[in-house]
């Protein structure tokens, strides 16, 4: 299936670093991993919203479905880590998410439009991704992230929809705050290699 992430693309401030595809490439174990990592704590956010805003429906039959297809996807991660022969190690997290998160309102309605918002943002840069490694990888791992672009950048649709509906406020100067802090931290100089990292400061041995 071919899926268009032009919306994507002109979203983000600037596409993924060609050093960190050529990383990425070399090191598809631990991209396996942290990617199941980051399926998993997709799923989490989407539940922790879902426990807070018990009053937003809609939230919460997006978070739900959100909530499952990411599990699902972490699923059929751990599949091909297992028919690789790929232990399931501990990796630490990158600096992405907790280097945008330190950005959000500490109190609601703030928090929330900003942890959309920011899930949005990181949908997208997933999606975005998904499609720039693609072409580089064997055919089982590339039909796969193929299958997930339609996903991605629904979710990513989804979060930034309900950030809009969250707030009366114009909510364009915040999504421009975070995607600019975005692109410094996918531009910039990164010493440890994930799924969300910067570019590679060390090319792997």
């Amino acid at each position: 299936m071919i899926v268009d992430i032009t919306p994507i693309t002109d979203f983000l401030l600037c596409r993924t670093p060609q050093a960190w595809i050529e990383r990425a490439l070399q090191e598809q174990a631990i991209l396996l991993i942290d990617h199941a990592n980051c399926e998993k704590k997709a799923a989490s956010t989407a539940l922790g919203l879902m426990y807070r805003h018990t009053d937003h429906f809609e939230l919460l039959n997006k978070m739900s479905r959100l909530a499952r297809e990411e599990l699902r996807h972490f699923e059929q991660v751990i599949a091909i880590m297992k028919k690789r022969g790929i232990a399931y190690e501990h990796v630490t997290a990158s600096r992405y998410a907790s280097s945008l998160h330190v950005h959000v309102h500490k109190r609601d309605p703030e928090r929330l439009v900003d942890t959309l918002i920011m899930g949005a943002i990181i949908e997208a840069r997933s999606c975005e991704r998904f499609a720039a490694l693609a072409p580089f990888l064997d055919p089982v791992l590339q039909k796969f992230y193929c299958s997930l672009l339609q996903s991605e950048s629904r979710h990513f649709m989804d979060y930034l929809a309900l950030a809009k509906s969250c707030t009366s406020a114009d909510i364009d100067d915040r999504v421009m705050f975070f995607l600019e802090r975005e692109r410094e931290l996918v531009e910039s100089a990164d010493s440890e290699f994930r799924f969300h990292s910067g570019v590679p400061v060390i090319a792997a041995g």
